[in-house]
């Protein structure tokens, strides 16, 4: 039996040879160490000092080290806080690195979603790519056969021979013991060795992805939106007409939550503020997108509707007409935040709520300056990757958690009441909030007691450190922990509130059945009487 070997050149080897590295600190970081604090960021470190080490364009790329220094954020950001939103962000910079390696420049947002869509399908594949490509070298008669008793005679000595004086290393160098045990620690469990397996699959295809990219080469343009659109019903004068329409609505809206949500007039009987907001927030931000979506269809820059001066108003007061309507829905939002309380989601609906107030600007900013598609899409989503990346280091449940905390009705803010049930499913991110809470002086006995019960109840189920954000807070949790008393809750089981669980009475004792009545007596039999003489015949 034989097998060929194609012709690979030294840029291949090399790269191979960093794969396998970065396979080695893949398992020394995630493996051997158990998932310890910064191993998520050390590896992506590990990750881009190979694609730098492997791509030489890069390095005199003057677009692709910009978004290595992004990817290498990114990886900052996976040491302090590891989490799925770093790491999508680190890997999108890391592909637009090794793809700008190639491509030499950044043409539009559009163009870069399909390719590093296309990056993301091709990555768990591309280590079988090029094995398929070295065989299609085999087939086509380039490569040099090689047979298995020839591999074995050529390959024996080299691993033998480097086997014992590895051997004789370790037994005269016990740092160099060490190091080779720790590296070559084998679980004997198939279950354990099947997941070291997998897992070095993984890190060898994210590396080998980043080091030979699969290029799309022909994505799809971004559609411009310049010009005339015909399209039925929208005529100059139906638009204008429109618009006309629409202004007056939305001035109804604007007026109406101007004077409910500032205070302007009262609201209706059996209307609370917190109804009102929470009822228009998400809706009116959907009405905002489709007014969006209008003015991109139908106001198109170079179109007739676009270089009439009347609309070109009328559209710029819509727009401003609606980022109103978004200073609108922010404003209930945080109405309806005030009345109960803050969380993760309301915090990223926030967010999003002022990336579409600034959309809908740069839409009338493309109108009124003649801006193209491209210019459009890449400035919302370089403002997208702004916001991002702040969320990538900042905890948004501590946020969430301090800000309740502060303003809860226990400790004379105007907030709701505390949602303990809430902070308790934090769990590490409420636990300085909590502490912070319980070194508070005149809280209610009842209620510090209930926030010790669920503070300790986040303390112990806080994971393993796994970025510096958790070792940090853990440090400061003890340190914050030592000044307090000691608590003393009793062993009295306790809901996710801290409150005490009410023990179920005990059911009394079924009354005993009562006596089965003595059966009556039976009545005696009858007297026999003497013998009759028989009757004569």
């Amino acid at each position: 039996m034989h097998f060929a070997v194609a012709p690979l050149g030294a840029s291949f080897r090399w790269k191979l040879g960093l794969g396998l590295a970065v396979v080695a600190v893949g398992d020394w970081l995630l493996y051997q160490r158990g998932l310890a604090y910064g191993s998520w960021g050390l590896l992506a470190l590990a990750l881009l000092a190979a694609l730098l080490a492997g791509t030489p364009a890069l390095r005199r790329s003057k677009a692709g080290l910009p978004a290595a220094l992004a990817a290498c954020l990114f990886a900052l950001a996976l040491t302090w806080d590891p989490g799925p939103l770093a790491w999508t962000l680190f890997w999108l910079a890391a592909g637009m690195a090794a793809l700008l390696a190639r491509t030499g420049r950044f043409d539009d947002g559009w163009r870069w979603a399909q390719r590093l869509f296309w990056q993301a399908l091709r990555a768990p594949f591309a280590p079988l790519l090029d094995m398929r490509r070295i065989a299609k070298v085999r087939a086509a008669g380039h490569g040099r056969r090689i047979g298995l008793r020839r591999a074995a005679s050529l390959l024996t000595m080299p691993l033998l021979g480097g086997a014992v004086i590895v051997a004789l290393f370790c037994a005269a160098n016990p740092i160099l013991a060490s190091a080779v045990s720790s590296l070559l620690s084998i679980d004997t469990s198939l279950v354990a060795q099947g997941g070291r397996a997998i897992l070095w699959t993984i890190v060898f295809a994210m590396a080998w992805s980043l080091l030979r990219p699969g290029l799309l080469k022909h994505p799809l343009a971004l559609f411009e939106g310049r010009g005339e659109l015909r399209l039925p019903g929208f005529s100059p004068a139906s638009i204008s007409l429109s618009l006309v329409l629409f202004n007056a609505i939305f001035a109804v809206q604007n007026l109406l939550d101007a004077a409910y949500l500032w205070g302007m007039a009262a609201l209706p009987p059996g209307m609370t503020l917190a109804d009102y907001a929470h009822r228009g927030a998400y809706p009116l931000i959907a009405t905002a997108l489709l007014a969006a979506l209008f003015v991109l269809i139908a106001l198109r820059p170079g179109s007739e509707t676009a270089r009439s001066p009347a609309i070109r108003w009328l559209v710029t007061l819509w727009i401003v007409q609606n980022i109103v309507l978004v200073a609108s829905s922010i404003q209930r939002t945080a109405d309806y935040i005030e009345a109960y309380s803050l969380t993760r989601l309301r915090i990223a609906a926030l967010a999003w709520m002022v990336l579409v107030a600034f959309g809908l600007a740069t839409i009338c900013w493309r109108l009124l300056r003649n801006r193209s598609s491209a210019w459009l899409v890449n400035v919302n989503l370089a403002a997208t990757v702004l916001v991002l990346t702040g969320f990538c280091f900042v905890d948004l449940g501590t946020m969430a958690a301090r800000w309740n905390v502060r303003h809860a009705r226990e400790v004379g803010g105007r907030g709701a009441a505390l949602d303990l049930c809430y902070l308790n499913r934090m769990g590490g991110s409420a636990l300085l909030p909590l502490l912070e809470l319980e070194q508070r002086r005149g809280l209610n006995p009842d209620f510090r007691a209930r926030v010790q019960a669920v503070r300790l109840d986040a303390q112990q189920r806080q994971p393993v450190a796994m970025g510096l954000i958790d070792m940090r807070r853990q440090e400061q949790a003890r340190i914050l922990a030592a000044m307090l008393p000691r608590p003393d809750l009793g062993g009295a089981p306790r809901d996710c509130d801290g409150s005490v669980i009410a023990e179920l009475p005990a059911e009394p004792p079924s009354p005993a059945p009562a006596p089965a009545p003595a059966p009556a007596p039976s009545p005696p039999p009858p007297a026999q009487s003497p013998a009759q003489p028989a009757a004569p015949r």
